[in-house]
């Protein structure tokens, strides 16, 4: 855990689509970051996502819920699976997505959230000295998932807010957060610099161009010189491979029969299958039955048996990490080898970082066409930027590196505290109001 601090000011959120951080400013000027037990050891990171179980006690019905790292232990230990639910802030821009039904009692998205951080603000409550928490400086993306315009954002900004409200925050300041991981990376500066900030989490990719540095700062005015962002990063990466090798082997491709014609295999239900946000909502009656019916008339029932074992059993957790373990393998070696096998489903396959590359091709291009407009819109070339920070897990992706690479150089790109920098950048937020 971080050290207790007595400074009074407020803690920075970086609450992320996968994973979640805090930090505070300390007496001394120092940036404390809250650290999480988990599995034996201390991590930075809080997994954002929320595990529930339904419970009979003396005869009475409860749902006990653990979210994080204690989440995630809860969820690995428990025989009869629960309810696993993943990268909500994915949902805050749908309109359409009010709320989802947890053991026949309907629980809106505000309310799930509003789980999750509750349980930050109790763990920096303790981290810090026992402090009560109620303020707080929160990173927001540049562009929310799903959202394609101002409208959209602002929607999805106000469902956040109602969510830090019903955790118990009476003051919340939103922030970019590309802009905050600069203000992290400039407080290393002592010199200005033209800075480019590509902020890569589960969910989006948001970009800030802005002036940094000792002199910039005393200005303030005019220093930040465009913001954009793309709906799209880690998550939309994780969701082709899981396309591409996954789904195959669950059925995806292949046929069954009904009333005498050849159908495929519905296909929707693997669309869900490759968003983790969506794959504990598989979990219903109309789900199974339809798994039933198609299997029963399947060209090949065992792909789809292990897809209802799946379903059935909740594995959306292991799946996502077995997921990101190849895809991080891919960012060191050009091939990797995609092992899953959890509650007897079996999954196995050699992936090539050329064919890895190949399949996020799209996502690749919209964040280089994001990059690429934002210099246009602010009416810098490419050569006058100084220095390119990049943060975030899907930073390390080769491919994405070179989309930065053949337009600045190597030399002039920075990385560091690539999971951390927003939290610590929010943090230095709260001191003086900056």
């Amino acid at each position: 855990m971080a050290s207790s601090s007595s400074s009074t000011f407020p803690i920075g959120i970086d609450f992320g689509t996968t994973n979640s951080s805090i930090a505070r400013v300390n007496a001394a000027g120092e940036v404390d970051m809250v650290r999480h037990p988990f599995q034996g050891g201390l991590t930075d990171a809080y997994r954002s996502l929320l595990y529930l179980e339904q419970r009979r006690d003396h005869g009475r019905v409860t749902v006990k819920s653990w979210s994080g790292p204690e989440g995630v232990e809860q969820y690995l230990v428990s025989e009869s699976k629960g309810r696993l639910v993943q990268s909500l802030k994915s949902f805050l821009s749908s309109s359409s997505f009010k709320s989802t039904e947890v053991f026949g009692r309907p629980r809106s998205l505000e309310e799930l959230i509003a789980r999750i951080l509750e349980d930050l603000r109790h763990t920096a409550e303790r981290a810090f000295g026992g402090q009560p928490i109620r303020s707080a400086i929160v990173g927001r993306p540049v562009r929310f998932v799903g959202s394609d315009s101002p409208a959209g954002d602002e929607f999805a900004l106000g469902r956040l807010r109602h969510a830090f409200e019903l955790a118990g925050f009476e003051k919340v300041r939103f922030e970019m957060e590309p802009v905050a991981a600069a203000r992290w990376y400039e407080s290393t500066l002592d010199h200005d610099e033209l800075l480019l900030i590509g902020d890569f989490g589960g969910g989006t990719s948001d970009f800030t161009l802005l002036r940094a540095g000792p002199s910039a700062k005393r200005r303030r005015a005019k220093r930040i010189l465009g913001n954009a962002g793309v709906g799209l990063a880690g998550d939309a990466f994780d969701a082709k491979l899981v396309r591409h090798i996954v789904s195959p082997a669950l059925g995806a491709g292949t046929y069954w029969r009904s009333l005498g014609k050849v159908l495929p295999v519905p296909m929707w239900i693997y669309q869900s299958l490759e968003r983790w946000h969506h794959l504990s909502f598989l979990k219903t009656k109309d789900v199974t039955s339809t798994l039933h019916s198609v299997r029963a008339q399947a060209d090949e029932p065992g792909k789809i048996q292990a897809l209802m074992d799946l379903v059935r059993e909740d594995l959306g957790y292991p799946l996502h990490r077995a997921i990101q373990q190849t895809k991080c393998a891919l960012s060191e070696q050009a091939t990797a080898v995609f092992a899953f096998s959890e509650a007897g489903v079996e999954l196995t396959a050699t992936v090539e970082r050329r064919d890895f590359e190949t399949w996020i091709a799209a996502e690749l291009e919209a964040i280089a066409t994001c990059v690429d407009g934002l210099l246009a819109s602010a009416h810098i070339e490419a050569s006058q930027v100084d220095r390119v920070f990049l943060t975030g897990g899907t930073s390390f992706v080769p491919a994405v590196r070179r989309i930065f690479s053949s337009r600045f150089g190597d030399s002039r790109i920075r990385a560091g505290n690539e999971f951390t920098s927003v939290a610590r950048g929010l943090a230095l937020g709260g001191v003086n109001g900056h």
